[in-house]
């Protein structure tokens, strides 16, 4: 398969590697929690978790406050499921 030369991203492209999320720097940490509306705390279990990348940290995060269909029901039949 072709792809044009600028088609492709290259090391210099800041397309080209994933965010990182520094757990150390506590601004950077606060702004990564705001953004992925969580607290710091759910910020660096994630990244303990699932590593520094800042795409897979979201999906962590979205994967934990989920529920699913069977718990969801089970809620709103008051515990009977």
């Amino acid at each position: 398969m072709f792809f044009p030369k600028h088609a492709m991203p290259d090391e210099t492209d800041p397309r080209a590697t994933p965010e990182r999320i520094d757990t150390s720097r506590d601004p950077e940490l606060r702004a990564w929690a705001k953004k992925l509306d969580a607290t710091p705390e759910q910020i660096k279990e994630a990244v303990q978790a699932v590593g520094d990348r800042a795409d897979e940290v979201e999906a962590h995060l979205k994967g934990v406050r989920s529920t699913t269909n069977r718990e969801r029901v089970t809620r709103s039949s008051g515990g009977r499921g």
